[in-house]
C-alpha cells in the first residue's frame, strides 16, 4: 500500500472511531450529567442500542409486553431508559400521558426518529411542528368538514362495501387484512384522487404504497434494494403521480374535472399551500385511511368472532336499522347516529386492540411533574395501550366488553386511542363510517369463524400473524 492509501484509511478509521465515541457518549453522557434525585428509575441498557430491541419486540396487540410489564413491576408506570438511540422517559401513567400530549410545543414536542422524516418526508404534517403543523392541521380540519357534508362521502364507502363482499362469494375463506386493505385504499383513492379501482393509477398507486408501508417498519439503511431505500424511492414516485394528476386538472379546458368532489378538488383551492405541501398533504391522507382503518377493521372482525354475544347483539342492531330502509336505499348520517352498538364495538376494539402502541415526543425544558423531572431534550414515550390496558383504570380491562361504553366516557382521560391535544387525528370520525358501514352490510351477508393462533401483534405496527385468515360462508335468509 502507497503512502497515500495508507493515509486514506487511517482517516476512514479515524472517522469510525469518532462515530463510535459520539454515539457511546450519546448513551453514557446523559446517565452522568443528569442524574438526580427526580430523575425516573430505570436503566439503559446495552451501549447504542440500549433497551430498544426488547421494547420493540412483538407481542400481542391487546398486552402490554413482557418489557412493560418487567419494568413498570421494577419502577414504576414512569421510568428512563435507552430507545431509539435517545435517553428516554417511557410513561404508562394516564395523567402523565395527558400532560404530554396537552403541552405540545409548550413543554413537549413531537419528535420521530429520523428515519420517520426520510420516508415521510419533512413537510409531513405526522412530522411537522410549530407553527406549520398548525396550518396544516387546520386545512385538515376543513377539509374533512367539507368532505363530510357532500352525499357521495357515504354512498361511496357503501358502494365500495358492497363491492368488496360481493367478490366473496362462492369463496369459503378469505384473507381479511388483504380484503379489509382493499376496501380501505379503494375508498381513501376515490374521497382524495377521485380515482376508481378499475384506473390504471389506481393500480400504480397501491403497488407504491405497499412498498412505501413495508419501509416504515424496516431498518433505516438506504441501501439500494433495502425495504427503506424502496420505500423512499416509492415516496417519490408517490408524489410524481400525485404531481402529475394536479397539473392534468389544471390543464383541464374541457371542463371534465369540475363536477369531481374528491379531497384534491378542494385543495387545490387552498392558497395558504405550496405544491409540495398539498402532495405531502394527500400523502399523509392516503397513508392515515388506508393503514390504520384497516387494521381497525381487522381486529374488529377478529374481536367479535370471539364474542359470539357481541356479535348477535350487533347483527340485531342492523338488521332493525335495515327493516328502516326501503329497498336498494343507500345509508345516511341518520342511520350512522342510529348504529349506537356498533360505537361502543368500534371503541372497544381501540381500547382493547390498540391500533397506536405510543407517540413520540421531546421535552422542550427540563419538565416537573409530580415527584419526577424530565430533562430537557430527552424524548418521551407516552404508551397509550398501557393506560388502555390498565386494570385499576377499566374493569376487566384484559376483556372485550363494548357494554362498558354504554355508561363510560369515550372522551374521559383514560381513552386516548387517537392522540390527544393538536395532533388528535383529524379523520377519525371518517374512520369510524367506514368500519360501521361494512359491518352493516358483512353481519347480514356473512358468518365467520378465526383460526386458532391467529393474532394481531404489535411489533410496534399492529398486524396478524397470518393476515386474519376467515372461513366465510352466506347468511341465509
Amino acid at each position: 500500500m502507497d503512502a497515500g492509501g495508507f493515509w486514506f484509511v487511517m482517516s476512514l478509521g479515524s472517522v469510525g472511531l469518532v462515530l463510535c465515541l459520539v454515539l457511546v457518549l450519546n448513551h453514557y453522557l446523559p446517565l452522568v450529567l443528569k442524574l438526580g434525585p427526580h430523575l425516573p428509575r430505570g436503566s439503559f441498557g446495552w451501549p447504542l442500542l440500549g433497551e430498544t430491541l426488547a421494547f420493540l419486540k412483538p407481542h400481542p396487540s391487546n398486552s402490554i409486553g413482557a418489557f412493560l410489564q418487567d419494568h413498570c413491576s421494577r419502577y414504576g408506570k414512569v421510568f428512563k431508559s435507552h430507545l431509539f438511540f435517545s435517553p428516554t422517559v417511557v410513561s404508562c401513567d394516564q395523567e402523565l400521558n395527558y400532560f404530554i400530549l396537552q403541552n405540545e410545543d409548550k413543554l413537549f414536542q413531537c419528535s420521530y426518529p429520523k428515519p420517520i422524516h426520510g420516508i415521510l418526508g419533512e413537510i409531513s404534517m405526522l412530522v411537522a411542528v410549530g407553527d406549520i403543523h398548525k396550518r396544516l392541521r387546520n386545512v385538515a380540519l376543513s377539509l374533512v368538514t367539507t368532505i363530510k357534508s357532500k352525499p357521495e362521502f357515504l354512498s361511496d364507502i357503501e358502494k365500495i362495501a358492497i363491492q368488496i363482499l360481493e367478490s366473496w362469494r362462492g369463496r369459503n375463506q378469505v384473507l381479511f387484512c388483504e380484503e379489509a386493505r382493499k376496501f380501505t385504499f379503494n375508498v381513501i383513492v376515490k374521497q382524495v384522487l377521485g380515482l376508481t379501482p378499475d384506473e390504471p393509477q389506481t393500480a400504480e398507486i397501491l403497488q407504491d404504497f405497499l412498498t412505501f408501508m413495508k419501509g416504515l417498519i424496516s431498518l433505516p439503511l438506504y441501501i439500494p434494494g433495502t425495504p427503506y431505500a424502496r420505500a423512499v424511492q416509492a415516496r417519490r414516485r408517490i408524489c410524481c403521480t400525485v404531481k402529475a394528476i394536479i397539473e392534468e386538472r389544471r390543464r383541464d379546458a374541457s371542463g371534465k374535472f369540475n363536477k369531481r368532489s374528491d379531497f384534491l378538488e378542494i385543495l387545490l383551492g387552498v392558497d395558504s399551500l405550496s405544491q409540495d405541501e398539498k402532495v405531502s398533504f394527500v400523502l399523509d391522507s392516503l397513508l392515515g385511511g388506508y393503514e390504520t382503518t384497516s387494521v381497525l377493521m381487522a381486529m374488529v372482525v377478529h374481536f367479535l368472532a370471539q364474542s359470539p354475544t357481541a356479535l348477535a347483539h350487533l347483527k340485531l342492531e342492523h338488521q332493525n336499522i335495515k327493516k328502516m330502509k326501503k329497498e336498494g336505499e343507500l345509508l345516511n348520517w341518520e342511520d350512522y347516529k342510529k348504529m349506537v352498538f356498533t360505537q361502543n364495538v368500534i371503541t372497544e376494539a381501540l381500547r382493547y386492540g390498540n391500533v397506536v402502541k405510543f407517540v413520540h415526543r421531546k421535552a422542550l425544558k427540563d419538565v416537573k411533574f409530580r415527584d419526577y423531572v424530565i430533562p430537557s431534550g430527552w424524548k418521551v414515550l407516552p404508551v397509550l395501550s398501557a393506560v388502555h390496558l390498565d386494570p385499576s383504570l377499566h374493569a376487566d380491562a384484559l376483556q372485550f366488553y363494548p357494554w362498558r361504553w354504554e355508561s363510560q366516557d369515550q372522551t374521559c382521560k383514560k381513552f386516548i386511542p387517537f392522540g390527544g391535544g393538536t395532533r388528535c387525528c383529524p379523520g377519525s370520525e371518517l374512520a369510524k363510517v367506514e368500519v360501521a358501514f361494512f359491518l352493516h352490510h358483512l353481519v347480514q351477508k356473512f358468518r365467520w369463524r378465526t383460526e386458532d393462533g391467529d393474532q394481531p401483534l404489535a411489533h410496534p405496527y399492529v398486524e396478524f400473524q397470518k393476515g386474519l385468515v376467515l372461513k366465510v360462508e352466506p347468511c341465509t335468509l
